[in-house]
């Protein structure tokens, strides 16, 4: 099944494609990945019904395709990749982890770790809220920014469920780091928390020395 699925739906994506648009997407992902050239209304009409419910694979399948879809060079299939996995969110199990990991740190770049993060791990930390404390910990330490994005940022749906220990160790382990993606994560978490609880928001700002990218954008919303 997996080949002519994925035959299928290559066949769809390469018919619709855009060279000119390709050359666009491209260039705004700094040349990191090439592209069909599809506007992502038209893309998720196109693939719509390779994700009807009725045509689904069964989750093994799938989760098989997605790392195939993976080592795809063309970043529709990365897209589509994820949106399929995300697909089994009512189907956990504990080993999804593992699949999301290897998402997170391949072909990586903001525009599929931010939907991992806050869609993929969200919802795997929901039914697993024991494992939040041994992952956070582990890809605070990794070395690779993305893991550590993903550390700060995957609470961002949770609300008055957020785990505020949890957020400000996150931060705290972060601090001094010269990365954007990092910095600009712990800007991006305070700021959507601080519309729940701009006071605790205020406290973590003048607790810890943040850069000033962090600063600026967790006191966006309380400033205006």
């Amino acid at each position: 099944m997996e080949k002519e699925y994925i035959s299928a739906l290559t066949t769809e994506f390469s018919q619709s494609a855009n060279p000119a648009l390709a050359k666009q997407q491209s260039a705004y992902l700094k040349h990191k990945f090439s592209f069909y050239g599809m506007k992502t209304p038209d893309r998720r009409a196109l693939q719509k019904p390779f994700l009807a419910k009725d045509f689904l694979p069964s989750k093994d399948q799938a989760f098989k395709m997605v790392k195939t879809l993976w080592g795809k060079p063309q970043r529709e299939y990365h897209y589509f990749a994820q949106e399929l996995a995300f697909k089994y969110k009512k189907q956990p199990d504990p080993s999804d982890i593992e699949l999301f990991e290897f998402l997170i740190t391949n072909n990586s770049w903001w525009d599929t770790v931010d939907m991992i993060a806050t869609k993929l791990v969200s919802n795997y930390f929901s039914n697993y809220p024991d494992k939040q404390q041994t992952f956070v910990q582990k890809w605070l330490g990794s070395g690779n920014i993305w893991l550590q994005r993903t550390a700060i940022i995957y609470q961002l749906k949770y609300k008055e469920k957020t785990d505020l220990r949890l957020l400000e160790h996150a931060i705290s382990q972060s601090l001094g780091s010269k990365e954007f993606f990092i910095n600009k994560a712990i800007g991006w978490a305070l700021r959507d928390y601080s519309r729940r609880d701009p006071d605790w928001v205020i406290q973590i700002t003048e607790k810890y020395p943040l850069s000033n990218l962090s600063k600026r954008e967790a006191l966006r919303l309380i400033n205006n």
